[in-house]
């Protein structure tokens, strides 16, 4: 289901259509709902196949989600982006790993009433990599200069971090080229690409399947414990539904706990959802789980988002929240 070539904040309603005809054609006829089932009002999630969207998973497989009174559906895709026209038409009601820098464009640019429920994660050590083929001539981040990276989703968190990265250091960028995360390994391993900026899993299952040397950490100074990603709904669902806002936020921020403090759940968690293995699992670089909303690190996101030319201006994400 990966869309190509795909910006964030989407503004020709043929692309749009496009993204929401691949989104619900994986979903068949379940789309977002806030009907009540047993007592239990229904909620549709759009959920990454990441470390990042651990705690969702939790959350469900836990009880913890029918415990606050909610029947959640969780609906996989492979970029966030793509549900971001089924969010806005009410098939889907909650993001979950929501890459911010695409819906922070979107409120800015008015094609998406944003709210966040809940923080999601902020980046840790090798929680994503740069990758280059074993034999590879770049042996430096000097050597990156003009050479393409694959990036999920262009103009985006991956780009934005790295090139934090090497604005510091003082080197020249690359060049990126949008790359869905399943597609980077066979990508850089055919060399239609110099480099692949993956996330985990994707990132150890590269390096163990093409034997990929780590260029550089991505959470790297001056990004380490930047948020990334969210779970992320809108304003006519935070409005209109704000006890099944609330609890959701409740049941997301107990999972995160639980992620936070016992990375042994996250690991027996993801061999569920992703394609990794329970031996695999072991190894994965995770993420740091937030447990509650913090403004000022969210203020650093859009800060650097503004001074990369990505928002026009300043966003106070206070505004945003879900209260």
């Amino acid at each position: 289901m990966a869309l190509r070539r795909l910006r964030p904040g989407i503004g020709k309603p043929a692309v749009v259509l496009a993204a929401l005809t691949l989104l619900l054609a994986g979903c068949g006829d379940k789309g977002g709902s806030t009907a009540t089932d047993g007592g239990r009002t229904k909620i549709t999630v759009a959920a990454l196949p990441l470390t990042d969207t651990a705690a969702v998973y939790l959350a469900r497989d836990r009880g913890l989600f029918e415990k606050a009174g909610l029947d959640v559906t969780v609906q996989p895709v492979q970029q966030s982006i793509q549900a971001l026209p089924a969010l806005a038409n009410g098939q889907v009601d909650v993001i979950a790993g929501a890459n911010y820098v695409t819906f922070l464009q979107a409120e800015e640019k008015g094609t998406l009433d944003v709210r966040v429920l809940a923080e999601g994660v902020r980046t840790a050590p090798h929680m994503m990599d740069v990758l280059v083929p074993k034999d590879s001539g770049i042996k430096t981040l000097a050597g990156l200069a003009g050479r393409t990276v694959a990036v999920n989703i262009l103009n985006n968190i991956q780009s934005l971090t790295l090139n934090a990265i090497l604005d510091q250091r003082g080197v020249g960028r690359p060049v990126y080229r949008q790359i869905a995360f399943p597609q980077m390994g066979p990508a850089l391993q055919r060399g239609q690409v110099d480099a692949v900026h993956a996330v985990e899993p994707f990132d150890s299952a590269i390096q163990g399947q093409l034997k990929a040397r780590v260029l550089l950490d991505g959470a790297s100074a001056p990004v380490g414990s930047l948020p990334i990603s969210g779970y992320v709904t809108t304003r006519r669902f935070a409005d209109g539904h704000p006890r099944a806002a609330a609890a959701f936020r409740r049941a997301v921020e107990a999972a995160s706990k639980i992620a936070a403090s016992d990375p042994a759940a996250v690991r027996a968690e993801l061999p569920k959802y992703t394609k990794v293995t329970a031996d695999q699992a072991t190894s994965i670089g995770l993420p740091t789980y937030a447990t509650a909303t913090d403004l000022a690190q969210l203020r650093r996101l859009t800060e650097l988002m503004r001074r990369q030319g990505l928002l026009k201006k300043a966003i106070d994400p206070a505004t945003l929240l879900v209260k």
